[in-house]
């Protein structure tokens, strides 16, 4: 009986010392959350790709598998396909609809702070050609 008697007390000291170590952890440990992501050693630099050397190293990787699927199906006696059209038509920047409707609405916007600005007008379309153009040059198509 004293043991089935103690485990109600125990019970809660226990809490409550989990419960203080818990807030005590979180107090100490905002440093810690500032600096995350400053390290070099978290890689997240790495995730960031732009630049002609980065399209260029992406194009080189996925030729090269692009070539070992054709090995694949040469293997199973299907007929190989054309890699670099295929690599092609997998790197071709993709302007759908909502893409030129957001480019739009930049230029509309860009349009409201030139108006307020007192400078010319630009027209609309052109300057959305004009940046899915630079878009296209941009992305290396």
């Amino acid at each position: 009986m004293p043991v089935q008697s103690a485990f109600e007390p125990v019970l809660f000291v226990v809490c409550g010392l989990g419960l203080l170590a818990a807030v005590l952890a979180i107090l100490t440990s905002a440093k810690t959350w500032e600096e995350y992501g400053k390290s070099r050693l978290l890689m997240d630099h790495d995730l960031v790709l732009a630049g002609p050397a980065a399209l260029a190293e992406r194009d080189i990787e996925i030729r090269q598998l692009l070539e070992a699927r054709n090995q694949r199906r040469q293997r199973r006696g299907e007929p190989a396909l054309d890699v670099e059209r295929e690599l092609s038509r997998l790197t071709a920047l993709q302007i759908d609809g909502a893409l030129q409707a957001e480019i739009r609405e930049l230029v509309v916007a860009r349009n409201h702070r030139r108006a307020r600005a007192g400078r010319p007008l630009l027209d609309v379309e052109a300057e959305v050609r004009l940046q899915i153009e630079q878009l296209t040059t941009l992305h290396g198509g």
